[in-house]
């Protein structure tokens, strides 16, 4: 029996509502909420939750000194589709060379690391 359900996977950046727009944009939801916290209603899924956290340091993909602390995975049907739309929204590539994988690693605007998985 579980002991609780998510309610929310938060992420930590410098603008919150900036954060919030971003994956609006890639993964579709409503955003609520200004300031500090902004939530994003994602259909068929938890929210996601966007916190300012003043002084944030974004974190580094690949390097063990410097964890990437968790990482958002996106299933897509089509990665080259996908790879176009997130980097028009403002996404920049970490290791998304390798086009054998089934799988692109980026970074968003705040600097967390995410992929787009093939499905």
């Amino acid at each position: 029996m579980a002991i609780a359900e998510l309610g929310a996977v938060v992420l930590d950046c410098p603008d919150p509502r900036a954060l919030a727009d971003f994956y609006a944009r890639a993964l579709g939801g409503s955003v609520e909420g200004e300031g500090d916290w902004v939530d994003l209603k994602v259909p068929g899924g938890p929210a996601l939750a966007f916190q300012a956290a003043p002084g944030f340091v974004p974190p580094q993909w690949p390097a063990p000194d410097h964890s990437q602390q968790f990482h958002l995975d996106l299933t897509v049907k089509d990665l080259d589709a996908a790879e176009e739309g997130v980097l028009a929204l403002g996404a920049k590539p970490l290791d998304a060379g390798d086009r054998s994988r089934s799988f692109r690693v980026y970074a968003d605007p705040a600097g967390h690391p995410f992929c787009l998985c093939a499905c």
